[in-house]
């Protein structure tokens, strides 16, 4: 049978009808099952429960089969045993979708030889049939502007960055906790074993993609070294990309090839690559989270490295220091001029006129505004940092910071800033010790992010991500 024309990744995309197969009412607590409560959650429209066993389930009617289906079926969601799938690969073919997404493990990854035919045999099925297969062993799509999710509580609102992810579990864990930090996605993909869609082709579909201004990428090993190289050249000139290689260790390698059944390649030829044609590596999704919040807040990205940093707090400030110059940020000493500025307004008792800069009242709004504004207009200066929640007479939980007075008058002084001096304000907000406190710092964050504004958990993570940012922005003229 000749193959049929191959699907785009934009119609895989453009996802706007799935069918769930092997999806039991009995099972709610099935991957299946939490896919259905994600897609119902979301407002997906057209949703086809597959199970010959029932006829309805989660208050949808219930087919036996795919091309059972009345309408149209776009994508399809299999969670059936390994040995049952081909038969479903030819009654998808028969019905016309677009692409398969097998959550189904048990196949490559296994190290079996049975695996790796079932794999050869579900591809060539795949071919024929004109279909697209993504995965297997994997958590598929996430396309919020399509409404479709197979997680719950992430965010639908659209934005600006696509992630590709080998792993299902980063797939999903990645944007439910940069959620909250103001990142928002394009597309997210879990590719898992990669036997039909692959890293090359989802960077090269992402570079051309004008919906997508950044590329994060998860990836446990590659299959084609040199066309790998080719294609993240070609991202990396146009685009910023963010990378976190899994399987740094002997450990994490064993754990690689029996995860996606990865061609791991040395670690140290993959860090060399990403050096050599300018993408930003992290270790780990944290790390990653934190880079895409620098890169998508921390405007106009600084091409040095020097940077003030002012709150409340001895220890703290101490911190800071170290925290900054470890990561590879420089703090350079205030001018006498700036000094003479900043004592202006600020008690000279119990205070640090250094960098970074510690006062009592640096807890107050127009008091922040102020020494953002005289620190930010030396023109040695490249970004500013405000660091917030550490000194014991106001820390997480007391109400100050949570008050709605507070919030708007500190929103409009670091936005009123930004705008004067055209440099990157972050803030670092620290830890929470307990529910009450955590209750203030999620909407103190909360009002940051709204805002605008790059939002950090420690000083250490911020200077980190920002200490790779410049990097990567003197390397590419960006």
């Amino acid at each position: 049978m000749p193959n049929k024309p191959l699907v785009t990744l934009d119609e895989v995309f453009n996802v706007t009808s799935v069918a769930l197969v092997g999806i039991s009412p009995e099972n709610p607590l099935s991957f299946a099952g939490f896919t259905m409560n994600a897609l119902q959650g979301a407002g997906f429209p057209n949703i086809y429960p597959v199970n010959p066993r029932f006829n309805e389930a989660y208050g949808l009617p219930c087919y036996p089969t795919v091309s059972a289906i009345p309408g149209p079926v776009d994508h399809v969601v299999v969670c059936i045993p390994a040995a049952r799938v081909l038969d479903l690969l030819d009654d998808c073919a028969r019905k016309g979708v677009k692409s398969v997404h097998f959550f189904t493990a048990g196949f490559r990854e296994s190290g079996e030889q049975s695996g790796i035919e079932m794999e050869d045999a579900m591809l060539k099925k795949a071919r024929e049939g004109g279909f697209r297969i993504i995965g297997p062993n994997c958590t598929g799509l996430y396309v919020p502007g399509a409404h479709f999710a197979t997680a719950t509580r992430l965010p639908m609102e659209p934005g600006g960055i696509a992630f590709m992810s080998q792993s299902g579990g980063h797939s999903q864990d990645m944007p439910l906790h940069a959620g909250p930090r103001g990142i928002r996605f394009s597309k997210v993909i879990s590719y898992g074993n990669a036997l039909d869609i692959d890293e090359c082709e989802l960077l090269e579909y992402f570079t051309g993609d004008p919906e997508t201004k950044i590329i994060a990428a998860y990836i446990e090993g590659v299959r084609d070294g040199v066309r790998f190289r080719h294609v993240l050249q070609k991202a990396a000139e146009k685009k910023p990309v963010v990378i976190y290689k899994g399987g740094n260790s002997e450990a994490g390698l064993r754990a690689a090839r029996s995860h996606t059944a990865s061609l791991t390649s040395s670690v140290e030829v993959f860090k060399t690559l990403c050096r050599q044609v300018n993408t930003i590596q992290v270790d780990s999704i944290q790390e990653m989270i934190d880079a895409l919040v620098a890169l998508t807040y921390a405007v106009p990205y600084p091409v040095e490295n020097n940077i003030a940093v002012l709150g409340v707090g001895g220890g703290p400030t101490v911190e800071a220091s170290d925290s900054m110059e470890l990561a590879g940020l420089h703090l350079p000493p205030f001018s006498e001029q700036v000094n003479t500025e900043l004592k202006k307004f600020l008690p000279v008792a119990g205070a640090i006129f250094a960098n970074p800069l510690d006062a009592t009242n640096l807890m107050f709004p127009n008091v922040i505004g102020q020494a953002l504004k005289v620190l930010g207009a030396d023109p040695e200066i490249n970004m500013l940092m405000y660091h917030m929640g550490f000194h014991p007479t106001t820390r997480w939980g007391s109400g100050m910071y949570g008050n709605d007075m507070f919030l708007k008058m500190a929103t409009e002084a670091f936005h009123e800033a930004h705008m004067e001096l055209n440099k990157p304000i972050l803030l670092t907000l620290g830890p929470a010790a307990d529910l009450p406190s955590m209750e203030e710092f999620l909407k103190v964050q909360e009002s940051f992010v709204k805002a605008g504004l790059p939002v950090f958990r420690t000083l250490e993570k911020a200077a980190v991500a920002m200490a790779r940012v410049v990097e990567w922005r003197r390397k590419s003229g960006r």
